[in-house]
């Protein structure tokens, strides 16, 4: 073992104290930076033959109310069955249904493209296995959807517009803010579901598409392999827009994201490795980035974590969240590398937050934070064992060596919110170099186990036991 530096013992014995929370009795691990070189190496998008399917020569009609859906497969399974290449979207405004992709297929949108999907929820059957809030099930298709694919794209700088309004799709969601006369509710359905997964039924015989009110995520490759998103604008989704399950080797680059519908999150990798999100932008109504792993007894069933993520160079508008991992975390989370990003607005609640609770539980390690700039948000910091159902279960979450450094907020209704449980603190959560002005309060920093403070400020002053 190598010896303890000097100034590797002075940053320890300057850690603050806080109540509730614990100097470290050793020091934390060191700062790993390194792997996140190490994934942006592994991370390697998909190359696709010089070969060209323009989805007119298949049948498809830029008039924006012909349904187009036939022409747009066809043309993805011609290239295909011809060993891929690249199916053409051209300039013009083309209406269709769901959309499957297949291995080799690159879906690419030409400048002044648009591809609008129908509002009609049977344009989205027969069902597929998906997966929603964290749950496996037959339910609607994803606007966009591969399914055991490998080498797939979707590129291009023109527009998907999933035509989700607050008359299409987003009612369904149910709560006073969303809901109208006439329009189902998902809220049945969602209990349903989720009680026949606590209960083991299996997967594939939960059926919940025709006759329930389970909003379809945008574009969800689902156990794929090398996948590639870039450049393309994505609005008015009717649930999550970018949702990659059980995927290794995933890139989104340079998307737009906006849709500020209800749980509009831009990009929810799940139970993924390998990811890399970079120049991205996001304007949602819910989480601009949340990393998940199934939820409850589903996604420990699974046991697969999300892992080895690098998150740089985006820009979060509104959102629930900026940074977010969670709530649907119980297969656990590691290694996620987040540099160089920008938020603010006055709809962004949180700038980093990690949600959980004693029913979700999840392992949560080795999250790295740095160079981060938060204009105006609520909270700035959130690390939260009490969200939504609370110490209510008997699966404490474990989560451990959580590094921010470098972060800089000029507007915050509090800084911290970070709670964990008395019986199983939060451990080694290190915060340094970091500035928050002009806030109206601090907040809370309670039960955490090796907690370092370094060269902290709030409103000015530095922050540690005199606060």
């Amino acid at each position: 073992m190598k010896p303890i530096t000097r100034r590797q013992l002075l940053q320890a014995t300057a850690a603050f104290s806080l109540p509730g929370c614990h100097n470290l009795s050793s020091l934390s691990p060191p700062v790993d930076w390194a792997t996140a070189q190490t994934i942006d190496t592994a991370v390697q998008p998909p190359v696709f033959p010089d070969k060209q399917f323009d989805i007119r020569h298949y049948g498809a009609v830029a008039d924006g109310h012909s349904i187009s859906t036939g022409a747009i497969n066809s043309a993805i399974i011609a290239c295909h069955k011809a060993g891929g290449g690249r199916v053409l979207v051209p300039a013009g405004h083309y209406l269709t249904g769901a959309v499957h992709l297949l291995s080799n297929v690159e879906l690419h949108l030409a400048e002044n493209a648009r591809l609008s999907f129908s509002r009609d929820p049977n344009d989205y059957l027969p069902a597929v296995f998906t997966r929603w809030e964290g749950v496996e099930y037959m339910g609607y298709s994803p606007l966009i959807y591969a399914y055991q694919a490998e080498n797939i794209g979707i590129t291009g700088t023109g527009v998907l517009d999933g035509s989700a309004s607050e008359m299409h799709w987003w009612p369904w969601k149910g709560t006073s803010e969303w809901a109208r006369p006439g329009f189902p509710s998902q809220d049945n359905s969602r209990a349903q579901l989720f009680a026949q997964a606590e209960a083991g039924v299996p997967p594939r015989q939960r059926h919940y598409s025709e006759g329930h009110y389970l909003r379809p995520p945008f574009i969800q490759p689902y156990q794929c392999r090398n996948v590639l998103l870039e450049d393309v604008t994505i609005i008015n989704a009717p649930f999550w827009l970018v949702h990659p399950v059980l995927c290794d080797n995933v890139t989104a680059r340079r998307l737009h994201l906006q849709s500020l519908g209800p749980n509009s999150d831009g990009c929810n990798p799940e139970s993924c490795r390998n990811v890399l999100i970079e120049h991205c932008f996001f304007d949602t109504g819910d989480d601009c980035i949340a990393i998940k792993s199934g939820r409850n007894a589903d996604g420990r069933r699974l046991n697969i974590p999300s892992e080895n993520i690098v998150i740089r160079h985006c820009e979060m508008r509104a959102g629930h969240g900026g940074v977010v991992i969670g709530s649907e975390i119980s297969g656990g989370v590691r290694n996620v590398y987040a540099h160089d990003n920008r938020m603010s607005s006055p709809d962004l609640e949180r700038g980093f937050r990690i949600k959980t609770n004693s029913v979700r539980g999840g392992l949560i390690e080795n999250i790295y934070l740095r160079d981060i700039q938060i204009g105006q948000v609520k909270d700035a910091i959130v690390i939260n064992f009490h969200y939504e159902e609370g110490d209510a279960g008997k699966f404490d979450p474990t989560v451990r060596n959580i590094n921010l450094d470098n972060i800089s907020c000029e507007h915050a209704q509090q800084v911290f919110q970070i709670r964990g449980f008395d019986r199983a603190p939060i451990k080694q959560l290190s915060i340094t170099n970091s500035t928050f002005n002009r806030a109206r309060s601090a907040g809370v920093i309670e039960h955490v186990d090796g907690l370092t403070l370094s060269g902290v400020s709030v409103n000015g002053k530095p922050y540690g036991a005199a606060t």
